[in-house]
């Protein structure tokens, strides 16, 4: 699929940052099939793309997004149920959404307006949540007759606590960014007018560091951060600082400090590959 064929989303790289754009305004960008297909696709050519060290992922209009299209999904689903199910097409994409956010480069979710069921779930494994003041969250599922899905009822506690977490799924309620950011769901919350630019800032902070430690350090927070067996998390961390430390990136980090001098790591890295 071709950047130039989306239809539900939008996207753009500049500065190193690739931004996502849910694009279906005109239903607070509800989540479809297609827009999970668009954004997979988007988010793997970010991973392969030199030009993107960032994304930002966010809504166009006044939401973020309302959650599942009902006739998209839901009533799709009951109306399909009993029939056999077709043999899932290989479009040779990864269809689970948490593994691919967690494995790819670093991801920040800007929330603006509604961030409701699968909208909040799908910005959980993000890295970093960004919101403006106008922004709203709610874990509606249990309103709608099911649960949570996309291991939210993992990232959620891990987020805000086991209290809060509960209070959010069981109530069903909509909670204020403040609040939300108070509960700790949120880990920034700026004005509307500045969200997309304090996103795409701090996205291009963290792409200007050295391509695949960012990548393992999210590897390590991704299998430490619940792991309860301390050996085990500083074997993980072990190894991958064994690869950090003969890595070219980590020689041009050291050479540039007694330099006095701001760091070239893609250079560096080209030149070891040459």
């Amino acid at each position: 699929m071709n950047h130039n064929d989306y239809e539900q989303i939008k996207y753009e790289v500049a500065n190193g940052v690739a931004t996502l754009t849910l694009n279906r305004p005109d239903r607070m960008n509800a989540w479809t099939r297609q827009m999970h297909r668009e954004l997979t696709n988007a988010i793997e050519a970010s991973n392969a793309s030199p030009d993107v060290g960032a994304m930002v992922i966010t809504g166009a209009g006044r939401g973020f997004c309302a959650g599942a299209d009902i006739k998209d999904t839901f009533q799709k689903q009951i109306v399909t149920s009993a029939a056999p199910q077709p043999k899932a097409e290989n479009t040779g994409q990864s269809s689970d959404w948490v593994a691919l956010l967690r494995r790819s480069k670093p991801i920040i979710a800007a929330v603006n307006g509604a961030s409701v069921g699968v909208g909040a779930t799908m910005i959980l494994p993000c890295d970093i949540i960004i919101a403006a003041e106008s922004a709203k969250f709610a874990m509606a599922f249990v309103k709608m007759g099911v649960v949570p899905e996309l291991a939210s009822s993992h990232f959620l506690v891990q987020r805000m606590g086991f209290g809060r977490a509960s209070e959010m799924c069981l109530t069903g309620r909509l909670y204020a960014a403040a609040e939300a950011f108070d509960m700790g769901l949120v880990d920034r919350l700026v004005s509307d007018d500045v969200l997309l630019s304090q996103a795409r800032s701090t996205a291009a902070e963290i792409a200007a560091n050295p391509p695949p430690h960012l990548r393992w350090v999210k590897e390590l927070l991704t299998a430490n951060g619940s792991e309860t067996d301390l050996k085990a998390v500083q074997q993980r961390e072990m190894d991958l600082l064994q690869k950090a430390y003969v890595s070219p990136e980590h020689k041009e980090a050291v050479a540039a400090f007694i330099e006095k001098r701001k760091p070239d790591y893609r250079r560096a890295a080209q030149e070891s590959a040459s």
